[in-house]
């Protein structure tokens, strides 16, 4: 009668064995795995990217895998901006104009006449040679010549009594001075006026950053730099006006006109040839690239005149992300494999004296200005890649339990 109330009591005494030798089990089985990804995070985080700024080993230039030599790291110094390196660069700035920028300035010289020109010849008291002018088309379109003595592709002009004369490369007072020598043959002093109706045979184009790119001709008024933007509706928004390009005969002139005018040198003193191209870059071509942990990460655009500061870069890119940011490692990289040895700058902006050096600091265009995340950001990050496999192994303790 008693032997049900025993057989139970054995029963459920060796199911709770079973359940606390089970949960004591699963215990350490979860205190192993705890302690497993502990020890695999805290040596994670020294793999950790962005922790360090390690420079990767060079390749080779004659294929994509790393060789012997390429394995052993090329270590890039890394130089800390500080008043002595503001300094240094200060004391050594770059000419704003080079020599053979000199050579673009000069005085303006009058209108030479050439091929495609169409003369105004007036011989008062003889109104008998107007006719030789002709009547003006009904329907004049904007290319059109304007009515008047066309000078032909080898720089001749023809008129009445004075015959072929040849004008090319002379000026509207040379070309009257040997209209007038051949009619005086004729005609007893005659009085002769030359103008020039349409000018056609000079131009300069004008591409880039200007509201109306486009050929434009030149005319009596000296094409000079400032007087061709003008001509093509000013700078855009998006213009670089340190990074204008001349064009001339195959050799580009670099011209920074925002620095010429600092400087004191007029860009009106630079004057266009014929045949001259002249561009104006956009700021988007000379970004600076902001990463890391910023709250806006992007890539900023310099300022209209060309430059643009480390803390302009950063305060458009919204400051630095206090809740993952490590402020005492804040890099700028500057440099390529095609544009001379790299360099690396290093700031520590957890001060906020520091950014009295930033203000100072210019960037150039392509820089990378960089900041580090946080150790506990980084730990965040290695634990969230275990926490799957931590789970991994907690299904399967279970499953084998």
């Amino acid at each position: 009668m008693k032997t049900v109330p025993v057989v139970n009591s054995v029963a459920a005494y060796a199911a709770r064995n079973v359940r606390t030798s089970l949960a004591v089990r699963l215990r350490r089985a979860l205190q192993t795995i705890g302690c497993v990804a502990a020890i695999g995070a805290l040596s994670a985080c020294g793999l950790a990217p962005g922790q360090k700024m390690a420079t990767p080993a060079t390749l080779p230039e004659t294929g994509g895998e790393y060789s012997t030599e390429a394995q052993q790291d090329v270590q890039v110094p890394i130089t800390d901006i500080n008043l002595a390196l503001l300094r240094q660069m200060k004391a050594s700035p770059q000419s704003v104009v080079t020599a053979e920028t000199l050579q673009l300035f000069g005085k303006p010289t009058s209108y030479r006449i050439g091929a495609g020109d169409v003369l105004q010849i007036t011989v008062w008291d003889h109104p008998e040679l107007a006719a030789a002018v002709g009547q003006p088309s009904q329907n004049t379109r904007t290319a059109d010549a304007a009515p008047g003595f066309l000078v032909d592709s080898s720089g001749n002009v023809q008129f009445p009594y004075a015959g072929k004369v040849h004008v090319g490369g002379d000026d509207a007072q040379t070309v009257q001075s040997k209209i007038h020598t051949e009619l005086a043959k004729v005609f007893l002093n005659p009085q002769v006026t030359v103008r020039i109706a349409s000018f056609r045979a000079s131009s300069v184009y004008i591409d880039g950053e200007v509201h109306t790119p486009g050929s434009q001709q030149i005319n009596d008024i000296p094409m000079s730099l400032t007087e061709a933007v003008g001509r093509a509706g000013g700078f855009t928004s998006n213009a670089d006006q340190s990074r204008v390009d001349l064009v001339r005969n195959g050799v580009t002139y670099p011209i920074n006109v925002a620095e010429l005018i600092k400087s004191g040198r007029n860009p009106s003193e630079i004057y266009l040839h014929s045949g001259d191209l002249l561009r104006v870059a956009s700021r988007e071509d000379n970004g600076v690239y902001v990463m890391g942990e910023f709250n806006r990460p992007a890539t900023i655009l310099p300022m209209r005149d060309g430059r643009l500061t480390l803390s302009d870069a950063m305060s458009q890119a919204g400051s630095l992300n206090v809740n993952s940011a490590d402020a005492k490692q804040l890099f700028v990289i500057r440099g390529s494999i095609t544009g001379g040895e790299p360099q690396v700058y290093h700031l520590d902006v957890k001060s906020p004296v520091s950014m009295i050096l930033a203000n100072q600091f210019d960037l150039q265009p392509k820089d990378v200005v960089y900041i580090d995340n946080n150790g506990l950001v980084r730990f965040n990050r290695v634990l969230n890649l275990l926490l799957p496999a931590i789970n991994a192994g907690v299904t399967g303790a279970l499953l084998a339990k």
